[in-house]
């Protein structure tokens, strides 16, 4: 019998492993992994993303995220329980893996790590047809999330490890604002150098994200249009959401799509092109000539709830269903009492469950999540 959807509504230090570790080399995952069939929400959402955070630490201190007085507040697990948890996500659907932070650059055994995850394979080829012993999966999509400062000396041997894609959070392009943003001295040479150095590597298209704030450095969109045609690199403006550490979020601050928009005409045409997929995040522009693209992610003033495929997994191995949620979810917690790889499996479905049908920013009702951005996950 079919399965009723219900409609989406839119809106304006680890403990030791008690169960020895489960990593299938270059085949097809066990078949348990997708008994139930592939991970869905209540509103019929395929969850086919996660996002882990692997570090709450951070060599950076910006200021739309944090106070700059705090350091790291949560725990990080070892390399080992977060690869058992990703294989938990991937028996039943996940097909792409962020790893983010804090900075995930930071963490020892990150190259490792995405050794390990290279060798996974998907339960489900693209139609949707469970992988058996009679065809094989897919390589994973994988990618970090990361700053750049310490990118240059780690994009090759991440790529060699099987790396897919890399995006950098830079929110200047000049270094005095990069340094008044970032508040690290010296450091817009060094993400720069990494940018570089991840074009050079072949982890592209490589990803430059934008976080824009009004009267700090909204006056750098023309800037970085000309910075995507020259550097050959898609720049992505993002709306600011409120996660920042110190709560200092104002709906006037943020620079809507529709003025980046108009400013980019202003700088030169503007076309709009397809998503790549129904569930992505970022509204894609060219210029008339074909160089450069832009992407715009406006959850503020465009909400795309609708269409999430995602679920994030913190540092101290909490899943949180929406950027927003007011609830973790102790994943870790079921390993360290000894939760078996099917009972984390149903763990993780019952959760999914529970993911909001959207967020609710700008009405009377929103509350803050719980927890910072630095420390859910970016």
């Amino acid at each position: 019998m079919a399965t009723a959807l219900t409609t989406i509504p839119t809106a304006g230090a680890g403990a030791a492993l008690l169960e020895p570790m489960l990593l299938p080399a270059r085949g097809p995952l066990a078949s348990a992994g997708v008994v139930g069939g592939r991970l869905r929400d209540k509103f019929g959402r395929a969850i086919t993303d996660l996002r882990i955070s692997i570090t709450d630490r951070c060599n950076y201190r910006c200021v739309y995220c944090r106070t700059g007085n705090e350091g790291a507040q949560f725990a990080e697990l070892r390399i080992e329980d977060y690869l058992r948890m990703v294989q938990a996500f991937v028996g039943l659907g996940v097909e792409k893996i962020r790893l983010t932070g804090g900075e995930p650059l930071l963490r020892s055994g990150l190259v490792e790590m995405v050794q390990e995850l290279a060798s996974l394979r998907t339960a489900y080829l693209p139609d949707g047809t469970p992988v058996t012993n009679d065809c094989l999966g897919l390589p994973l999509d994988i990618a970090v999330t990361t700053n750049g400062h310490l990118l240059a000396g780690l994009a090759q041997p991440l790529k060699d490890a099987g790396l897919s894609r890399v995006t950098v959070s830079m929110d200047a392009v000049d270094p005095e604002t990069f340094t008044a943003i970032t508040r690290v001295p010296r450091s817009f040479e060094k993400v720069l150098a990494g940018i570089r150095a991840a074009k050079a590597a072949g982890l592209g298209p490589v990803k430059v994200n934008c976080v824009l704030l009004r009267g700090f450095n909204d006056a750098q969109i023309e800037q970085f249009a000309e910075f995507s045609r020259r550097e050959g690199v898609i720049v992505r403006f993002i709306e600011w959401m409120p996660l920042d550490e110190d709560r200092s979020w104002k709906i006037e601050t943020v620079v809507t799509m529709e003025e980046i928009v108009a400013r980019l005409n202003g700088f030169r045409p503007v076309v709009e092109l397809p998503p790549n997929a129904s569930s992505e995040t970022a509204k894609r522009f060219t210029f008339d000539d074909g160089v450069g693209e832009i992407g715009i992610i406006a959850p503020v003033s465009r909400p795309f709830c609708g269409h999430c495929s995602r679920v994030r997994l913190t540092s101290d191995g909490k899943i949180r269903t929406c950027l927003f949620s007011q609830t973790d979810h102790d994943l870790y917690g079921q390993m360290v009492r000894g939760g078996t790889d099917d009972e984390l499996r149903a763990y993780i479905r019952g959760v999914v469950m529970k993911k909001e049908a959207r967020h609710h920013i700008g009405e009377p009702e929103f509350e803050k999540p719980s927890r910072s951005m630095v420390h859910i996950g970016g």
